[in-house]
């Protein structure tokens, strides 16, 4: 029997964490840890609604250059969540389709990119 695996968390590097963290939770991500360790390491880690794997920003946390990271997510909707990000503020492309779904692409305010999938099914659920 093959043990299940759950991505939990994903470094996303930033450059002012404030800034990213109220960037995140205007988007609807939740914050549901912001604690500085020490000096040089803080832990935010937001989730996306109504995901099981959540991101974490801060200081000390990652040594990749902010801006770039790419991670692309599924939703249900690619035109309810693109009307979302402009509601908030954020630039977002067009809906893209694509055989394998509706695509939208947006940039938190580092550059780090995020692609959005509507698809009506997976595979494995």
């Amino acid at each position: 029997m093959t043990a299940t695996w759950k991505i939990e968390l994903i470094p996303v590097p930033v450059t002012d964490v404030d800034r990213a963290k109220a960037f995140y939770q205007r988007i609807g991500f939740n914050a549901d840890v912001d604690s500085t360790i020490r000096a040089g390491l803080r832990f935010v880690q937001l989730t996306p609604p109504g995901s099981a794997c959540s991101i974490v920003i801060g200081e000390g946390i990652t040594a990749k250059t902010p801006g770039t990271q790419e991670i692309q997510v599924v939703v249900p909707d690619a035109h309810a969540a693109r009307k979302q990000l402009v509601e908030a503020g954020v630039e977002a492309s067009e809906v893209d389709t694509q055989p394998w779904g509706d695509f939208v692409h947006f940039r938190d305010p580092d550059g780090n990119s995020w692609a959005l999938q509507a698809v009506e099914a997976r595979p494995n659920g």
